[in-house]
């Protein structure tokens, strides 16, 4: 079983950034990749950024694709999260979660324990 434990949010203003930071410790090398999703209250989390572990092959949704930049250091079993140019409507809360497959898009996560960390983008 892998363990992930997000941090990095805050309260920034528009234009701003932010660094998120997912901390995989347990089973790490039984995982492929890493997603960052996002989720406001009443709807599905959003997918917003995956890498995978060894080739580092890197998915953005198109809606922070230029704005975000995903990183991974697999010596610390940490992936990172840049979020620069911060819009209103990335107010989320931000988690990761692990996987075994690629593309992320059709391959389930295997963290039943999500947190997350907020971000909060406002004037």
């Amino acid at each position: 079983q892998v363990q992930l434990d997000e941090s990095g949010g805050g309260l920034v203003q528009p234009g701003r950034s932010l660094l998120l930071s997912c901390v995989a410790s347990g089973d790490v090398g039984g995982t492929y990749a890493i997603g960052w999703y996002r989720q406001t209250p009443g709807k599905q989390r959003e997918l917003v950024a995956g890498i995978t572990w060894t080739s580092g092959l890197k998915y953005y949704a198109d809606s922070v694709k230029g704005r975000f930049t995903i990183t991974r250091d697999s010596m610390k079993n940490t992936v990172y999260l840049q979020m620069n140019t911060l819009k209103l409507e990335d107010t989320a809360v931000y988690h990761c979660d692990a996987h075994r497959c690629w593309p992320l898009e059709n391959c389930p996560g295997l963290n039943s324990r999500i947190q997350g960390t907020q971000v909060t983008v406002s004037p």
